[in-house]
């Protein structure tokens, strides 16, 4: 996967040699998981570098020079996983703010514009086991995104952005324009509150402060599809539980919150 990554894939998936980072997609593709398109229409564009394919990509390389039985495969893996994290702070910090961008978006004259809308995708450069940034920015990014904490996991935009949608109802356009454009999704909490563990140490009371966040969920499990949770929830309260009615990714991330908490570290 990192040889395909680095030579380069379909749908201009690469790694940009300039600054060792990933870029994907054009304006027709939708390749994060924030995928929403209908009749031609990308609801939440997001190609170039965004930033929580790039916290992956860090942890990937981090991850595979750390059980490479190749010693000197395994160097090489950590000077490129360097790179990126140097050039993870530069592209996506920042300053005065404490949060990321979301991403890089390409302009025709070869240069990068940054986008910088407040979403939950920030939380990978914190949650991973190997972090891009350096440690005194985790609480930064982890307080950047508190405010898109709901009972029911985490907006996928800030409220006061424009685009942002309270409610997941209507035609399938409405619908789409609203999936990632403010609609809560439970799997977030699971970043977010591993982001918060890690950034306070799995001090008691972070490990407090998220199991609040996940009560609401676990409360879920006995209303509407028993033992299940559903896959978005409303963005405005009362957070009305819509999309599928079970969703395997929202109740393993909440399991996954549970054990983390409970963790010895």
């Amino acid at each position: 996967i990192i040889e395909g990554y680095t030579a380069g894939t379909r749908f201009g998936i690469c790694v940009d040699p300039a600054d060792g980072l990933v870029t994907a997609g054009d304006e027709s593709t939708q390749l994060t998981w924030m995928d929403a398109r209908r009749d031609g229409v990308v609801f939440t564009p997001r190609h170039g570098k965004a930033v929580e394919i790039n916290a992956l990509w860090h942890n990937a390389l981090c991850s595979l020079a750390e059980m490479h039985p190749d010693g000197q495969c395994a160097s090489q893996l950590r000077e490129q996983a360097a790179r990126v994290s140097d050039s993870f702070v530069r592209a996506y910090c920042v300053e005065g703010v404490g949060g990321l961008i979301d991403c890089l978006r390409p302009k025709s004259d070869g240069s990068w514009e940054p986008i910088n809308e407040l979403r939950p995708n920030q939380l990978f450069a914190v949650s991973l086991a190997y972090s891009p940034l350096p440690q005194e920015r985790w609480r930064g990014v982890v307080r950047a995104v508190d405010g898109l904490v709901t009972p029911f996991g985490m907006r996928t935009l800030s409220l006061d952005d424009p685009k942002y949608r309270s409610r997941f109802e209507g035609s399938m356009m409405e619908r789409d324009a609203a999936y990632h454009n403010g609609t809560v999704w439970p799997w977030l909490i699971g970043p977010y509150c591993e982001a918060h563990l890690r950034a306070h140490a799995f001090s008691e009371a972070s490990r407090e402060h998220c199991a609040r966040c996940i009560t609401p969920l676990v409360e879920s499990l006995s209303t509407g599809c028993l033992g299940q949770i559903a896959e978005v929830y409303d963005a405005d309260s009362p957070h009305r539980a819509q999309g599928c009615i079970a969703q395997a990714w929202s109740v393993a991330e909440v399991l996954r919150v549970a054990l983390l908490i409970e963790r010895e570290d």
